[in-house]
């Protein structure tokens, strides 16, 4: 599902226009990614939580020379970890 595809979807289930519900969408990433941004933990209960982790450094390869090993800096990354309600409505 695309976000243009969510935004129909939500326009739909809300009853309300699209435009209001662009909106929405919107804000909602804006505020989920602000919220990563600043460190904090989104969590959306029954839906997931959303948090930025720290990637330690590591040694890798270079793939065009397999000899040679590169060292891969420490990075934070986003990660989402689904809950429990909806881990089981996949199933």
């Amino acid at each position: 599902m695309t976000k243009t595809e969510l935004i129909d979807q939500v326009a739909r289930s809300a009853s309300i226009t699209k435009k209001d519900a662009a909106a929405a969408v919107g804000a909602v990433i804006d505020s989920i990614t602000q919220a990563l941004v600043n460190g904090e933990k989104v969590q959306l209960i029954g839906f997931g939580s959303f948090e930025v982790r720290t990637r330690a450094a590591r040694d890798g390869h270079d793939p065009q020379d397999p000899k040679r090993i590169i060292r891969i800096p420490e990075k934070k990354v986003p990660v989402f970890k689904a809950g429990k309600a909806l881990k089981e409505s996949v199933l």
